[in-house]
């Protein structure tokens, strides 16, 4: 019988942070997978945990993931985390997690921090709805199409930043969605923790030397739905179609949107695309 593979959620600074059930977990487990073992091996050191680890991370997922796919199907329970956080987000784990499910091994979310949903939840701006990205691309022409992917979204958008890279990332910002709120998050349940709110420009002015990890919480264009008719009043519906594809939608999904924009039933609208 194959073991279970365990996401495991850890503090993203503050180690209060950490579940009753998280640490039952890593005790439990045969083999922890960690981004980096120099990381981790603080945490567990401080949990009083002592357990095999082995690296797993971008840059050998590959060849790590068969090697741990073969220790489950023997019989081990292991556990992956990532340096903070929760794994797969932004970290490695996609790769594992979806040959796991390829085998047939359970698979097993230990809830905890996410940085993400923290920021989110303390930005102020709009949570029913939202996109995160994660970290924009350094491919000019990619990073271009996100910006303005994320200028025609109408829902809150989160990123990732690195500090080093935070003021040009916001410059781009400016320069495509002109001055929407932002709140940037920074080394969330940290000793510096901090949270800092107004338009892009405003930012750009005040935050000039940012130091720790960041997250960038985008207020979503609040005239996208009036845009929204006059745009597609003038499309035909292979393009109403292009347009929602472009932004990633699955087929189901933007048929119906169509139908919705177009105030007409769903059926109506697939018997076309079939």
């Amino acid at each position: 019988m194959s073991g279970k593979l365990y996401l495991v959620a850890t503090p993203i600074g503050n180690l209060e942070d950490m579940t009753l059930r998280a640490i039952r977990i890593l005790k439990e487990v045969d083999l922890i997978a960690a981004e980096d073992t120099r990381q981790t091996i603080k945490l567990l050191n401080h949990l009083e945990i002592s357990k095999p680890m082995i690296s797993y991370h971008r840059h050998n997922e590959e060849i790590k993931t068969d090697r741990i796919i073969e220790e489950l199907k023997e019989g081990k329970n292991i556990a992956l985390v990532s340096d903070a956080g929760t794994p797969v987000i932004s970290d490695p784990g996609e790769i594992i997690v979806r040959q796991a499910v390829e085998e047939g091994i359970e698979i097993i979310p230990i809830p905890g921090a996410c940085a993400l949903i923290n920021g989110l939840i303390v930005s102020g701006l709009e949570t029913k709805e939202f996109n995160f990205m994660g970290f924009l691309s350094t491919n000019k022409k990619i990073r271009k199409e996100k910006l303005e992917e994320i200028k025609n979204k109408k829902d809150t958008t989160i990123l990732y930043e690195a500090p080093h890279k935070l003021k040009n990332t916001l410059k781009d910002l400016e320069e495509i969605l002109e001055d929407r709120q932002v709140v940037i998050a920074r080394e969330i349940t940290k000793i510096h923790e901090e949270y800092i709110r107004g338009t892009i420009s405003e930012i750009l002015e005040k935050y000039t030397e940012p130091r720790g990890e960041h997250i960038i919480i985008i207020e979503g264009n609040k005239n996208i739905e009036e845009n929204k008719e006059n745009i597609f009043e003038y499309m035909t519906i292979e393009e109403h179609y292009k347009y929602y594809e472009e932004q990633g939608f699955s087929k189901n999904d933007i048929i119906k949107k169509i139908a919705k924009d177009r105030q007409v039933s769903k059926n109506e609208i697939y018997k076309q695309f079939i």
